[in-house]
């Protein structure tokens, strides 16, 4: 019994490493399909604050 669960606790590892693994292949697919439109989102409020502070030095 106790040579049993020795053989079958890397299994968990193994399991968890796939786990890891999957879980990173969709974090990357995601920010890949998502990044040029996060990346827009953030140029347009970067230029609409440049458009304030403009607004602001000129009142």
């Amino acid at each position: 019994m106790v040579k049993t669960f020795y053989a079958e606790s890397g299994q968990g590892l193994v399991e968890y490493a796939f786990i890891l693994v999957l879980v990173a292949i969709v974090v990357y697919a995601a920010l890949s399909l998502l990044g040029p439109t996060v990346g827009n989102m953030f140029t347009d409020v970067n230029t609409e604050l440049e458009a304030l502070t403009s607004f602001l030095q000129v009142v």
